[in-house]
């Protein structure tokens, strides 16, 4: 009991000393904000709603294209972009296990050989003079106690950023994917502008033809001769401009892919289908767990938490445990005697008391992190609902002028048509012909680009609603680490 009295005065005495560093009057400035706060459904009024209108996990497959499909296959199985996020994510699990490992006690062993000289005017004459060596064989055990959960707050911190950074690798392969499928789009749109600038190649050489032939019969003054002429040099550079475009897209495609250019030259003009417009009916509930974003972004709100407990922790007392066990002598041979056993240890208190405002300023740094860690939250989340505004109202404004140019298109085919039955009729020329099928290549330009856009639409929504993988939610995901 009295061994004990001076380790029980020494706590008593730290806990009256607690109140000298203080935690008080320090508190967060925001607050999460819910996605039912933030109204979308005006904005999507006249979308069709469907609760399966959720993208499937390979929601590329809607464009029914295999050679897509065969490009996103590997793209996610080399690409080096996936590589560095997978790492990134590695090396945050490795930082978690590292703060876990901090928690548990330490166990070490030593062996060393000693020599040391006392000067005999600090150690007389008995011990001082000579060069004397000590063999040491020890065990050491060193423990802290987590008493106020500093080192579990820390732990927990870091498992958070670990899986916002798993979370992070998610929305990187969906990035990658959609960044591919809008390459892939506007390679079909470069391969029918190429298509189309032929066409009207073959168009104004057939004009050039009627010209020259007007010129040597004296029926025309070469006036419309220099203005085909123009037209057909127009129509070959952008037939040039296409195939160029053509290229580089390959290009771009065989470096998402992680490979060299010859890797493009493989692939082939792509064979599109046109997914249809649906937005789900619970985006507003479902939505958090569906973007990867939002998920990683709660994740570290979540860390941030975390880390403003460890900040806090820091003010109370600490306590230590430590313990040595070895053996000593001067010889060899005396080393496992029974006179050799070397014993230390005990337990040590500490507190902070006066530390120049250092522990406050470290919690305002971590309560300044959880800010902002949730106003970033509050913007994803404000972002998130745009982009599906976005990509749903770009996608219905597109399908409404699809229809309108379509229906120009047949109309100008008809027209067409019945230009050439009156040129087989024999009432009207080629020339004819050839100016009726000038608007008619207009409007394929202009569907094609039309398409091309509704296409990349269709990606923006798929992307904006999370790539079809739901990602776990950080509320059950928290649940799960704090039973731990």
């Amino acid at each position: 009991m009295f061994r004990m009295t001076p380790l029980i005065i020494a706590l008593g005495g730290t806990l009256l000393l607690a109140g000298c560093a203080s935690s008080n009057g320090l508190v967060t400035q925001t607050t999460l904000r819910d996605a039912a706060s933030v109204p979308v459904a005006r904005s999507l009024a006249g979308a069709p709603l469907s609760a399966a209108a959720w993208p499937s996990e390979r929601w590329w497959q809607a464009f029914a294209d295999p050679q897509l499909d065969a490009l996103m296959d590997e793209a996610l199985a080399n690409a080096p972009s996936l590589d560095v996020a997978d790492a990134r994510a590695r090396k945050a699990q490795a930082q978690a296990g590292i703060a876990e490992a901090a928690r548990k006690p330490s166990v070490g062993a030593s062996a060393q050989v000693l020599g040391m000289q006392l000067p005999e005017t600090l150690a007389g004459n008995d011990i001082g003079g000579s060069f004397k060596v000590a063999n040491l064989l020890m065990l050491s055990l060193k423990y802290n106690p987590d008493v106020w959960g500093q080192d579990k707050a820390k732990w927990q911190a870091a498992v958070g950023n670990a899986h916002a950074l798993e979370v992070d690798a998610h929305a990187a392969r969906l990035s990658l994917a959609a960044n591919i499928a809008r390459t892939y789009v506007a390679l079909a749109q470069a391969f029918d502008q190429a298509a189309l600038a032929q066409a009207e190649i073959t168009r104004a050489d057939g004009l050039l033809v009627l010209d020259r032939q007007r010129v040597k019969a004296g029926l025309d003054n070469g006036i419309g001769l220099a203005q085909h002429q123009s037209q057909a040099a127009l129509a070959s550079q952008q037939q040039q401009a296409a195939q160029h475009q053509i290229e580089q897209l390959r290009n771009a495609l065989a470096l998402l892919l992680g490979a060299g250019p010859d890797r493009g030259l493989a692939i082939t003009p792509p064979q599109l289908a046109q997914p249809k417009l649906m937005v789900p009916d619970t985006l507003s509930s479902d939505l958090l767990a569906r973007r990867a974003d939002i998920v990683a972004a709660r994740w570290r709100v979540e860390a941030a938490q975390h880390g403003i407990d460890a900040s806090k922790a820091a003010f109370y007392p600490s306590l230590n445990l430590s313990a040595l066990a070895g053996l000593a002598a001067g010889n060899l041979g005396d080393l496992f005697g029974n006179k050799s056993l070397l014993l230390n240890g005990g337990p040590a208190l500490s507190l902070p008391i006066f530390e120049g405002g250092q522990l406050r300023s470290q919690l305002r740094a971590s309560q300044a992190d959880h800010d902002i860690a949730v106003a970033s939250y509050n913007q994803t989340l404000l972002a998130a609902m745009r982009e599906v505004a976005d990509a749903v109202q770009t996608a219905h404004a597109l399908d409404t002028q699809l229809a309108s140019t379509r229906q120009a298109q047949t109309a100008a085919n008809s027209a067409y048509r019945q230009v050439q039955q009156r040129q087989h009729a024999g009432l009207a020329s080629q020339l004819d012909v050839l100016n009726a099928q000038k608007s008619l290549l207009q409007l394929d330009q202009q569907l094609a680009a039309l398409t091309a856009a509704r296409r990349a639409a269709s990606i923006d929504l798929d992307q904006a609603l999370g790539g079809g993988v739901a990602v776990n939610s950080s509320a059950n995901a928290q649940n799960t680490t704090a039973s731990k």
